[in-house]
């Protein structure tokens, strides 16, 4: 069972580093996302990022002298957490992003938290609730409502259904971190791995019989965007996060989500010359404190000494 106590290492700053890198390429994979949609459809998009990245996971995996689990139940497993984890919101938020700019999507992704939250809270009722996450809550519908601003007075219109198709990827999201946490006994890499490689075994096949994909003629941009996504903002990511995981303790690690907001608004507004609404700038606060007041750990009282 894992700890969220820092294990003490001799280089805190490189592991800090590390979670400024973490934080970055999953910041970074929106743009990559919004890159590469341009001239690949979504589908057949996300299919080759889970193949890439599951693959090189494998390839990490065989490297370090171990092998995935041969259990048909720890398939089906990985084949459930395939579809809510990478199958459905990936797919989502790569067809969003054909509307949607990258700062937009990396802000109203970033409230995955809040709702794993409500998540547990109606169905698995094993959170405690607190006026802190409370506040979270409120803060993150407050956020999301300023981010998709307006446009929802006016019509269901595309952007509109774009922007909620990121807040139901988010969601399912969260419905995965819920199911994920069945996999604690198993080497993190191992879900990781396995999730990948089915998830591409089911996007494949609907890649060739929707897209044709041997009809595409994809830019090089967005080939480079693609190879980008998958092997650092996929494969890469998840080796630094398993690594962090042990080093830095898994609230530790999940900061690193505050620093993936701006990372990923600011690479959007200064590669793709995007811009923000003012109350997107509110909204971008809002999920940021909310996030925040949901994720950090409560502070300990300190002992009365007699």
């Amino acid at each position: 069972m894992m700890s969220d106590t820092p294990v003490q290492t001799p280089s805190l700053v490189r592991e800090l580093a590390l979670l400024a890198v973490l934080a970055t390429l999953w910041g970074a994979s929106y743009t990559f996302i919004r890159v590469g949609v341009e001239t690949i459809p979504p589908i057949t998009f996300i299919a080759a990022r889970t193949l890439i990245a599951g693959g090189l996971l494998l390839a990490i995996i065989r490297l370090r002298g171990l092998a995935l689990p041969r259990d048909p139940a720890m398939w089906k497993r990985f084949f459930i957490q395939a579809c809510i984890n990478s199958v459905v919101p990936f797919t989502l938020i790569a067809w969003a992003e054909l509307t949607v700019n990258a700062g937009l999507a990396t802000i109203l992704n970033s409230t995955t938290p809040i709702f794993a939250f409500l998540l547990t809270v109606l169905i698995t009722r094993h959170e405690a609730v607190t006026t802190r996450k409370v506040f979270g809550v409120a803060a993150g519908v407050v956020g999301i409502s300023l981010i998709i601003g307006l446009e929802a007075f006016n019509g269901i219109g595309k952007e509109l259904v774009a922007q909620l198709a990121i807040v139901a990827a988010t969601i399912s999201y969260a419905a995965a971190a819920i199911f994920g946490k069945g996999f604690k006994n198993l080497d993190p890499m191992m879900p990781a791995a396995g999730s990948m490689l089915c998830g591409a075994v089911i996007l494949i096949p609907v890649s060739l019989v929707v897209d044709r994909p041997w009809t595409l003629a994809p830019s090089a941009h967005s080939l480079l965007a693609l190879l980008g996504l998958a092997v650092f903002s996929t494969a890469l990511a998840f080796v630094i996060y398993f690594r962090l995981i042990n080093t830095l303790g898994t609230v530790g690690t999940t900061s690193q989500a505050y620093l993936r907001v701006p990372i990923g608004v600011g690479i959007g507004v200064l590669f793709l010359g995007e811009s923000l609404s003012s109350t997107a700038w509110i909204g971008l606060i809002c999920v940021i404190a909310g996030v925040a007041a949901m994720t950090l750990p409560a502070r300990r009282k300190a002992a009365i000494v007699a």
